[in-house]
């Protein structure tokens, strides 16, 4: 679990940490010699949406809220399968390894395993340069998560250039208002399918860690109409699938749920089931 004395600067604290680990990465492998290596593989899946409500179901082996999420000896790949037979759209990928316990090996594993189904990985993790978005490609991923907060917007603006340039789709995740303004300007300047910029809203407070009620309800009237919206944090049931398919997302990102529950498959099929017959009954 997360200290108390690390709680009041939590995105500062895995930012830094990401910065390092990019600088490391960089001093083995410039950029010049992963790009030329990025530009030697084939085109990851593409982001398929249903257009009604659809999942991105989450592997992330620890999390700061509630500890260790899975037994020991988890089978990657087995319980990415699991999520695609669901009807998942994506599998997002926690690479932290701090905090998440996470690896750019489990992304690799998780691509691959994902491959037959044409279902994308997306690379989940405190991301602070573009050499991370060709990290993320050469081990497989079809898309990227970025923070916005996190981060100054010509930052951001140059990696989501670098992703759309990649064939990656992005998910850009907002805390707030402020966070939204900013979401807006950046993808007025997307380049890739309209589909492939995908707008969230986290629910979980960074400095506590809680889920904050009604955040998402509160702030999805300010997501832009024209790009997917996503519901992240917070969701157990399909019945909150529901309640948020009714108040205009199209899709959820759901991941310690699925990593602690026992029928991870039916558990992802009856979301996506229960927020599409929203969908059907308006």
């Amino acid at each position: 679990m997360i200290s108390q004395q690390d709680m009041g600067d939590f995105l500062g604290s895995m930012a830094a940490a990401s910065r390092a680990r990019v600088d490391e990465a960089r001093e083995r492998e410039p950029a010049s010699r992963l790009q030329a290596r990025v530009s030697a593989l084939a085109a990851p899946p593409r982001l398929k949406l249903d257009g009604r409500f659809d999942l991105i179901a989450e592997l992330k082996l620890r999390s700061p809220a509630y500890g260790v999420l899975t037994e020991d000896g988890l089978d990657i790949a087995t319980r990415v399968e699991q999520y695609a037979r669901g009807g998942a759209a994506a599998v997002s990928v926690l690479t932290e390894p701090t905090r998440f316990d996470g690896a750019l090996t489990h992304l690799a594993e998780a691509s691959r395993a994902l491959a037959p189904f044409g279902v994308p990985t997306m690379r989940k993790d405190f991301l602070v340069d573009t050499y991370q978005v060709l990290e993320a490609r050469l081990h497989g991923a079809g898309g990227v998560l970025l923070i916005i907060r996190m981060l100054p917007e010509r930052i951001l603006r140059d990696m989501m250039m670098a992703a759309a340039q990649l064939g990656l789709f992005v998910l850009l995740e907002a805390f707030d208002q402020d966070d939204l303004a900013v979401a807006h300007r950046l993808a007025r300047e997307w380049s890739g399918r309209s589909t492939d910029c995908l707008i969230g809203v986290n629910s979980r407070d960074l400095v506590t860690l809680q889920v904050v009620p009604d955040r998402l309800e509160t702030l999805v009237a300010g997501l832009p109409d024209q790009h997917p919206r996503v519901a992240e944090s917070g969701l157990q049931s399909a019945a909150d699938a529901a309640r948020l398919s009714r108040v205009g997302y199209g899709l959820a990102l759901v991941g310690s749920a699925l990593m602690s529950g026992r029928d991870p498959e039916g558990l992802v099929r009856e979301m996506i089931d229960a927020g599409r017959a929203v969908v059907k009954a308006k």
